[in-house]
Parts: structure tokens; C-alpha cells; sequence
């Protein structure tokens, strides 16, 4: 068995409150929940209010698959929020 673990960090520059930064989190969340069958969170809710962390995991039986899915969850992520930009990530296989 293998997890990969992938950490996100998201700019939310149109964020003017804490409440805007949850509400592109939710959708983030959500989206990526129903497209991929990973586990995903916002891990760090006391950043700034601009600042959004996502932890996502997989679990798989090849470490290839596993970073390949992360890698398309990445590119998902880039490709389809226009309210915020993925400034960081790292893939970790376990």
C-alpha cells in the first residue's frame, strides 16, 4: 500500500474576508472530491485571510499511480480556479 500525500497553497488576492477565503475553499473541496476519488481538507485555517492550505491524499497499490493522480488533481486546481492561484505544492509518497 502507498499514500501520497499532496500539500496545496492557494492565493485568494479577490479575498476581503475570512468568510470569502472558506467560500473558495468549500468549492476547491468540493470539486476536487467529486472529480477524484482522493481525500481532501483545508489543513491550516488560521492563515491569513488571502491564504488557503489543502491537504490531499491517495492511496494506492503503485507509487505511480498515486503521484499521477496528485499531479492531476494539481493541474485540475491550476486549470480551473480563476479566484485563486496555486503559488506552491508538494507530493509526498509514503
Amino acid at each position: 500500500m502507498v499514500v501520497a500525500l499532496a500539500t496545496l497553497t492557494l492565493s485568494v488576492a479577490e479575498a476581503a474576508s475570512i468568510k470569502d477565503r472558506r467560500r473558495v475553499a468549500r468549492s476547491v473541496v468540493e470539486r476536487v472530491r467529486s472529480r477524484f476519488n482522493v481525500a481532501v481538507a483545508e489543513i491550516d485555517p488560521d492563515e491569513p485571510w488571502n491564504t488557503v492550505t489543502l491537504g490531499v491524499a491517495c492511496i494506492s497499490t503503485e507509487s505511480g499511480h498515486a503521484h499521477a493522480v496528485l499531479e492531476k488533481v494539481v493541474g485540475f486546481i491550476e486549470g480551473q480556479r480563476l479566484d485563486a492561484e496555486l503559488t506552491h505544492y508538494r507530493i509526498e509518497i509514503l
